[in-house]
């Protein structure tokens, strides 16, 4: 069968059962662990330790809800079964013609960041282990269709090398880490502090995600701007802040040394649209030359736009008339396509619709490569054995 009859969706997320960490923290660990209350208006929110509220899970299953975002479901009772149930999710997919989807955490964060909060070194890693566990076995529904990509206590570099070992082990598919480290006080990207852990993925051959929301997620929703400017207003220019957040991440990983000294590694911006890339290489390009950069780094052997060519990849799943453009600057084997399901952004009811507006005119060789082959190498996702149902 031809495999571009189905679509691979590198980004989507699970909205974590209570049980997760109740039921996989060691039993001295329990009550300080991440768990779920219903509160007296009947909303389920997640707390940690001493009560302190973290995400309601509405929050992060808002496919298909009437009423636009803050508005949500309240409760589990409420989130549509394929945002938690691993069978429900392949039977969604089944109805899209996906036949994989990587999976991303919510309660932690998406860089995993939440669980500094914590305090405890001891507690913070076993948090990280417990949900890593939680996926692998969630994603043993069907294996070969859920891609677990494991999350990392990216505070501690020798418990990041021992966990993603451990995670490559149990199968996981890639590794989330931040793309902003120095906000909480770590070094940047291309401080040799993190050298143990870049040649250790690269070791593995597992891809690196930074998903948006992975440094400062909280700073676009200020009171002061949904004041002045509305709920809905303030969450469009969240959304945009948190996008080209990632493409300054980008620029600092391209400028780092780090691809230059790890030159198999792969690295994956998620979430993030793809119509910034052509800017930020433009630009990047332009300081580099007028600064002479590899004369203070001699490491540097190429231009950074060709460090993206050959080890980053951008997520496309919002736009229609950027994606050509992309495509002749960057090239299709560079372009990764997602949904974000079941998030407030997130592609639902118009999968297909998306994807026929953004690759209009586009060759059956490049559809191919962007909604599947560049997936399927990266992830290591073995060709379907059936076609998919007619929509």
């Amino acid at each position: 069968m031809a495999s571009q009859d189905w679509v691979i969706d590198v980004d989507a997320h699970i909205t974590e059962p209570g049980d997760v960490w109740t039921a996989r923290l060691p039993e001295r660990l329990r009550d300080r662990g991440p768990h779920l209350l219903r509160d007296a208006t009947g909303r389920d929110v997640w707390h940690v330790a001493d009560s302190t509220p973290m995400v309601p899970v509405g929050f992060t299953a808002v496919a298909g809800w009437p009423e636009p975002f803050p508005a949500g479901p309240r409760n589990m009772d409420e989130v549509p079964r394929a945002a938690w149930d691993a069978q429900a999710r392949l039977d969604y997919l089944d109805s899209i013609g996906v036949w994989a989807q990587a999976l991303y955490p919510n309660v932690a964060g998406f860089g995993n960041q939440q669980f500094l909060e914590l305090k405890d070194p001891e507690l913070m890693l076993a948090c990280v282990r417990a949900y890593n566990d939680f996926l692998i076995e969630w994603c043993a529904t069907d294996s070969r269709r859920l891609l677990a990509i494991s999350a990392t206590p990216f505070w501690d570099v020798e418990a990041s090398v021992a966990e993603v070992r451990r995670c490559a082990d149990l199968g996981h598919r890639g590794v989330l880490f931040t793309g902003e480290p120095q906000r909480y006080d770590l070094p940047y990207l291309g401080d040799e502090h993190w050298d143990p852990f870049w040649a250790t993925v690269q070791e593995l051959g597992l891809p690196i995600s930074f998903h948006i929301g992975s440094g400062d997620f909280q700073s676009g929703f200020s009171a002061g701007r949904i004041k002045a400017h509305g709920v809905g207003a303030t969450r469009v220019a969240t959304s945009v802040q948190l996008f080209l957040d990632n493409g300054t991440q980008i620029v600092d990983l391209l400028m780092s040394g780090v691809l230059a000294r790890f030159p198999t590694l792969q690295f994956v911006s998620v979430e993030s649209g793809i119509g910034f890339i052509p800017f930020i290489l433009d630009a990047a390009d332009y300081a580099f030359d007028d600064g002479k950069v590899w004369l203070e780094r001699p490491y540097f052997k190429m231009k950074p736009s060709d460090y993206f060519r050959r080890q980053v990849y951008g997520c496309w799943f919002f736009e229609d008339r950027t994606v050509p453009g992309v495509i002749d600057a960057v090239g299709a084997d560079r372009l990764l396509f997602e949904t974000d399901y079941p998030h407030p952004i997130c592609l639902f009811g118009n999968v297909r619709e998306k994807i026929e507006a953004g690759l209009a005119g586009q060759p059956s060789d490049v559809r191919e490569q962007i909604l599947w082959g560049n997936a399927a190498r990266l992830y290591q996702v073995a060709q379907p054995d059936r076609v998919p149902a007619p929509a």
